[in-house]
């Protein structure tokens, strides 16, 4: 298969803060996998330094063949990654439309805005009338994913996107990422709602004090839930 993402030896920090040591992980292109742990294990850290939102950074990070770890954010991006982050970020005065739109078009391939609101039916419905301060949690959340699918990344991070939402709204972004997978998307979830990450990826790296600490297939989930409990909690 074909490395998307390719990450060895990450090592990051925040001032004097050493909160990345060695992380290693790969991403196959077209594959959902899943970077799991408690609170602090890591994991946004991870995203961060992917997209050189960290203080410093050393080790490799490989994304679509280009060795990235010396670049400048918005390069990396150009590279044909799309980040969601925790806080979703909506411009709050903007309509719906306005804020799909905003984003540039980094690369070719990317969905038009009908194809996004067929995905994303609650935002049809909302496009032009609602400000982003207006729109539910679950719409805010929806709409944070459907503004990168315009630009043509394909490489998807994705940062605890069913946090504080409603059961049903957690369901409908379960079936447009496997929508997306269907579409030759790859993603990565950072996730705390294992229920909702174990039936979609089809790999999980399990991380703890900065450092992946196991790497479970979707097939190993059924004789290492004992496991998973000691590491998340769960």
């Amino acid at each position: 298969m074909n490395e998307v993402l390719r990450v060895a030896n990450l090592h990051a920090w925040y001032g004097e803060s050493h909160v990345l040591h060695g992380v290693d992980f790969v991403v196959n292109k077209g594959e959902v996998v899943t970077l799991l742990g408690r609170n602090g294990a890591g994991r946004t850290s991870t995203f961060k330094s992917i997209l050189g939102l960290v203080g410093k950074r050393t080790g490799s990070i490989v994304v679509n063949g280009v060795e990235t770890v010396t670049m400048p954010t918005h390069r990396i991006a150009r590279l044909g990654i799309g980040y969601v982050p925790e806080e979703r970020a909506i411009f709050s005065s903007l309509s719906v439309e306005e804020n799909l739109m905003l984003p540039p078009v980094i690369g070719e391939g990317g969905m038009s805005v009908d194809e996004i609101y067929e995905m994303f039916p609650n935002l049809r419905e909302r496009r032009s009338t609602a400000q982003g301060t207006k729109l539910s949690g679950g719409e805010q959340q929806m709409l944070a994913m459907a503004r990168i699918l315009r630009t043509g990344a394909h490489l998807l991070l994705l940062d605890e996107i069913t946090e504080g939402l409603a059961p049903v709204i957690v369901q409908a972004l379960g079936r447009v990422i496997v929508k997306l997978k269907e579409r030759g998307f790859t993603i990565v979830l950072v996730e705390q709602n294992f229920r909702f990450a174990a039936p979609l990826a089809d790999r999980h790296y399990v991380m703890e004090h900065g450092r992946i600490a196991e790497t479970l297939s979707a097939s190993e989930l059924e004789s290492k839930t004992q496991l998973l409990h000691e590491y998340l909690g769960v």
